[in-house]
């Protein structure tokens, strides 16, 4: 079992440190399904998550969208028909921290128990 599908967010503020290169090549390996992007000069996790249909993705997001509330941390998500792709970063500090790996492991147990998955 993936021990940051279990853990939480901390709180994130403007001065939080961001993952180092050592912590980004450890907590990469946790989640090997996602990738790195690099948009705007700073790094963000995304992948795609593809559905027979519109309505099995649009659930996908919404249940998405619910972990994200609990956890009071955001991703950009992008709804189309039999795709979804989520991304996650720290707005606030532009880049990534432990909180975005931390939820992406979230989202793929999610993803897991998805009605509809291709």
């Amino acid at each position: 079992m993936n021990a940051l599908n279990q853990a939480h967010c901390e709180a994130c503020r403007a001065d939080a440190p961001k993952v180092t290169d050592e912590e980004l090549a450890e907590l990469i390996r946790e989640i090997p399904d996602w990738n790195i992007e690099v948009r705007d000069g700073h790094m963000e996790l995304e992948r795609v998550f593809l559905f027979k249909n519109f309505k099995h993705a649009l659930a996908f997001t919404n249940a998405v969208g619910e972990i994200a509330e609990a956890e009071g941390h955001h991703p950009g998500l992008l709804t189309e028909w039999g795709k979804v792709t989520v991304t996650w970063w720290s707005h606030s500090i532009k880049g990534l921290h432990r909180n975005d790996f931390i939820m992406c492991a979230r989202t793929d147990k999610v993803a897991e128990t998805a009605e509809g998955r291709k």
